[in-house]
């Protein structure tokens, strides 16, 4: 057995009528837990290596409840609650960050993030979707699919709706996590595996998926695709607006610097250095020609998007007369022009 494990969680959740799990929920996970919970708990588990989801029984909480209780005493005090469950309990292992394996995994991996353990793309979540099953999502937990319409006539047998929220892989964060020191205005739209960083506001219209999110202070208005990371200091009057699209995924990481303005139904495929604004309906793809301009707003070169990935103080803006995206800078654009071609 290994001496140290990536992460570890003890959870409580969902299954089918054929015992596949649905959801699992975590607590109190725990990122890189100590060697001593790793041989307390191994024994009573019947764990020896490995990425394992084990389920346990309400009496083996109870004896976890005591292995645990000088070692950690939150994971104790968690553990005794498990015991009352009427609902399954799931000890899952992740010795290392590899490839998902069972839907127990992929959601401790999933809470990890919300919990702001780890930042987006911080850990492997390769072959997610092949273990997250489709859930319909409702006013009575999650329901499989298959079994969707016969709950729905069970309820009206008892005169109750059966309402259905949405049919997903992934359910809303705030059913699982409430990060402190955030403002959500339509939970909805923030999915389980967002990182929502303290100080950050997301809007009515905004949305943050899976993998992707803000460090704080910011406020969200628009789309924050999965991949994409907004980083920011400690500045509160530093924070990033952003009513429009940040996209990435795949393996490519968008970080947003401090201090930008991304406009309304405005988007991005690069990342953004620090106070980097782009106006409202400009979408800037890394293939995109930009026109660097000077001082006197004459041409001084064209590049692509890519080439001014994370430079500071840009200006990006489409040029009403002509349709060509052009960009401003705080300093000559001839100055940064020879500062990219000493980079590269």
């Amino acid at each position: 057995m290994s001496n140290s494990l990536f992460s570890l969680g003890f959870g409580i959740g969902t299954q089918n009528r054929e015992g596949a799990w649905l959801e699992v929920f975590y607590a109190q996970p725990l990122l890189n837990p100590s060697t001593k919970i790793i041989g307390a708990i191994a024994p009573i588990l019947g764990y020896t290596e490995g990425n394992q989801a084990i389920n346990f029984s309400a009496s083996q909480s109870l004896q976890l409840t005591e292995a645990l209780q000088s070692i950690d005493a939150a994971q104790a005090t968690l553990l005794s609650r498990l015991a009352k469950s009427r609902t399954p309990l799931v000890a899952t292992i992740l010795a290392k960050d590899t490839a998902l394996t069972s839907t127990p995994e992929a959601y401790l991996k999933l809470h990890l993030l919300s919990h702001r353990l780890v930042q987006p793309h911080g850990l492997s979540l390769a072959d997610m979707f092949l273990q997250l099953p489709n859930v319909a999502w409702t006013n009575h937990g999650a329901i499989n699919i298959t079994e969707l319409a016969e709950r729905q006539l069970e309820a009206r047998l008892c005169g109750e709706l059966l309402e259905v929220f949405s049919v997903d892989k992934l359910p809303k964060m705030t059913d699982y996590v409430v990060p402190a020191g955030v403002r959500i205005a339509d939970a909805a739209r923030i999915r389980l595996g967002a990182y929502v960083g303290e100080g950050t506001t997301v809007m009515h219209e905004g949305f943050v998926n899976f993998n992707a999110g803000t460090e704080g202070p910011n406020m969200i208005e628009g789309r924050v695709s999965a991949g994409v990371f907004v980083h920011n200091g400690s500045d509160l009057g530093g924070g990033c607006s952003t009513m429009g699209t940040l996209s990435g995924g795949g393996n490519i990481v968008i970080t947003v610097g401090e201090g930008c303005l991304i406009g309304a139904n405005a988007g991005i495929g690069i990342p953004l250095g620090d106070r980097n604004t782009v106006e409202s309906g400009l979408y800037i793809t890394a293939g995109t020609k930009v026109a660097l301009l000077d001082q006197q707003n004459e041409l001084v070169k064209v590049v692509k998007a890519r080439e001014l990935a994370g430079q500071p103080d840009l200006l990006f803006r489409r040029n009403s007369e002509t349709g060509v995206v052009e960009c401003k800078t705080y300093k000559s654009a001839i100055e940064l022009n020879k500062a990219l071609h000493a980079h590269n």
